[in-house]
């Protein structure tokens, strides 16, 4: 492996590593006034599936997966269709969400980052689509959401049926802990 491919590599791996496990939504603080990990929101993150080939053979790149923040203090959830897109050529610039009808979804960018410009440009880009509860609970066949970059590339993300299952499960579950957890005596 000549030397850029490598540092190429290294730098997606890092990039990789902590792209899908944030611990709150991307428009609430993480840190408390004192500077700490905030408590307010639980990160409930689904399995990754890929939607194209691992670029340059790095395993965590270009997937996407399910996730959820749910608030602690009222059990509110936001559910996001996250991908991590990372590729070579003309940079596309991904800023646009649908549903199969056309209708927009809240596009949430998170970074765009250009990787190397040694023969050619590599870029690594992370976005998401929240999607609506309700339209979740109502596709247990699952749903298609079509990104659209201003390069005019389209990728069309295909989330199963079982996805979204096991992502209400998992909110679901979170809510009881907290309603029972709520609703325990105080501690004598």
């Amino acid at each position: 492996m000549n030397s850029s491919r490598g540092r190429l590599a290294a730098v997606l791996l890092t990039a990789a590593l902590g792209s899908c496990a944030l611990s709150t939504p991307p428009n609430a603080s993480p840190l408390d006034a004192g500077g700490q990990a905030s408590p307010r929101f639980v990160g409930l993150v689904g399995q990754r599936y890929q939607h194209a080939p691992p670029f340059l053979g790095v395993s965590d790149t270009n997937y996407f997966c399910l996730r959820s923040f749910v608030d602690r203090r009222n059990g509110d959830a936001v559910y996001q269709l996250y991908v991590a897109d990372s590729y070579s050529g003309a940079k596309r610039d991904w800023n646009a969400a649908h549903d199969p009808a056309g209708n927009a979804l809240k596009f949430v960018p998170i970074s765009r980052n250009e990787i190397i410009c040694d023969g050619g440009c590599s870029y690594a880009e992370e976005f998401a689509a929240d999607l609506p509860e309700d339209e979740l609970r109502a596709s247990p066949e699952g749903l298609q959401v079509t990104f659209t970059a201003h390069s005019g590339a389209q990728k069309t993300i295909y989330v199963s049926g079982a996805q979204i299952a096991a992502q209400l499960a998992a909110v679901d579950a979170e809510r009881r802990t907290r309603a029972s957890t709520a609703a325990a005596p105080p501690a004598q």
